[in-house]
């Protein structure tokens, strides 16, 4: 049975409510202190938090919005003795399952329990994106919405860092199957014949070092969601291959005869432009249209940089807790640098820049020193340019950035940095860069 943490300032609620649960053979725990009731829960994980608002210290709204930053798969319920619209509002923004009244009514707290207990749902891990500022972020999650309740097949484009594999575990966990398997494959990690065994499985003696029958994704993700990320990478050969396993909804292992029924919702994913693939030849027209029956296109971070202040925050809290720190504020000298740099990684590079400022914060506040070097010297953005009598101030971390971003090309890179070709050459070789 579930585990559940109940926080509120009266003593005799906490334990009457606790009797209630335990004889419904839930194992429950409970804290007066909603700071110390905080570590308790970011320390040991339990699946449900039930909360009060009013509580001296730290407020129930507050408890409920570090939890779900730090921990978005733990289930919170709040409840008040003092019930308004806005409180409730407030609430659900921050990710509650519910929003409960005193004296409780425990018909619907117990539902509600025995709903969650068996959903293992990923949605509260977009909290900061459902705040998105982002017209294009909006509508993107206007999508998912319409996607998820859907069993259509969903393209997830966008580049690396942007957030793929997150949107695709969105949409299997509020679909219709998230009950079933959600299978993940990389289609770039493996060759094209660890690829068809990977997907296909194989049967024993189908092939040297086949020592035993293996089940594949594909069996392994019927009635759920398989997600192939990295599509663009695959083999035209393993492309038709699947196209008939989406056509005729069967298949067969690997060195076997035996036709194998599935069913299956397929997601994918690249970073890839779609058009210019089949254009080269490199993916397979029908496919595409076999699978792009809803598509979805995540802007990369330097493109909603009005989102990065609530992600840093976000990224603050979750690693605050998770090392154990009382970090309460970044410094806007942080923020703004952080805004202006052109996080070529995305979210995935502004989450590693986080978890590193928060392992060398010192105290209580997020400073210029505690990031890594390459955000503390000026950013290049799609908006940024470097007038050529700046070129003094060129430094190898801007040139290394703007080679970064201008993916290798010095002619890039030069353009980018508004100088001539020759002249950053030049500026190179002064440096010692090869």
């Amino acid at each position: 049975m579930a585990n559940i943490f109940i926080v509120d300032d009266e003593e005799e609620m906490c334990l009457s409510l606790s009797e209630i649960l335990t004889e419904k053979n839930y194992h429950v725990e409970f804290s007066t202190d909603p700071v110390s009731g905080l570590e308790k829960i970011l320390k040991d994980p339990p699946q449900f938090v039930i909360t009060d608002v009013q509580m001296p210290g730290k407020g129930g709204l507050n408890l409920l919005k570090e939890i779900r930053t730090a921990n978005p798969n733990i289930h919170v319920i709040v409840m008040t003795g003092y019930p308004s619209v806005e409180k409730a509002v407030d609430a659900m923004k921050y990710g509650a399952i519910d929003f409960l009244s005193k004296p409780l009514k425990l018909p619907k707290l117990l539902a509600n329990i025995e709903k969650y207990s068996h959903i293992n749902s990923t949605v509260n891990a977009f909290q900061p994106e459902q705040q998105s500022k982002n017209v294009k972020m909006i509508n993107v999650y206007e999508t998912l919405g319409i996607a998820a309740l859907s069993n259509a097949s969903v393209i997830i484009t966008g580049e690396s860092g942007t957030g793929k594999e997150l949107i695709a575990g969105f949409i299997h966990s509020e679909s219709s199957r998230n009950e079933k398997p959600f299978i993940k494959v990389n289609s770039a990690a493996l060759s094209e014949s660890l690829l068809e065994s990977e997907l296909f499985g194989h049967e024993k003696g189908a092939f040297t070092g086949a020592e035993k029958q293996y089940r594949g994704k594909f069996e392994l993700a019927h009635e759920g969601t398989l997600f192939l990320d990295e599509i663009g990478d695959m083999a035209l050969s393993t492309q038709a291959k699947i196209l008939r396993v989406i056509q005729e909804q069967e298949y067969t292992r690997l060195g076997g005869t035996e036709i194998i029924n599935t069913d299956i919702r397929f997601v994918v994913a690249t970073n890839k432009n779609f058009k210019k693939l089949i254009g080269d030849g490199l993916f397979r027209e029908d496919l595409y249209y076999r699978l792009s029956v809803i598509t979805i296109e995540l802007p990369p971070l330097r493109e909603r940089r009005e989102d990065i202040p609530d992600l840093i925050d976000f990224f603050r809290i979750k690693f605050s807790a998770q090392y154990g720190k009382r970090i309460n504020n970044v410094s806007q000298n942080v923020i703004d640098k952080l805004i202006k740099h052109s996080w070529p990684g995305n979210i995935r590079e502004l989450k590693n820049c986080m978890e590193r400022a928060v392992i060398f914060c010192k105290g209580e506040t997020i400073q210029i020193t505690d990031l890594s070097s390459q955000y503390t010297v000026v950013s290049l953005s799609s908006e940024t340019s470097f007038p050529t009598q700046s070129l003094n101030a060129l430094t190898k971390e801007i040139i290394s950035e703007a080679l970064g971003k201008a993916g290798g090309s010095k002619q890039k890179a030069a353009e980018i940095l508004n100088i001539h070709r020759k002249t950053l050459y030049n500026k190179m070789k002064k440096l010692d860069m090869s």
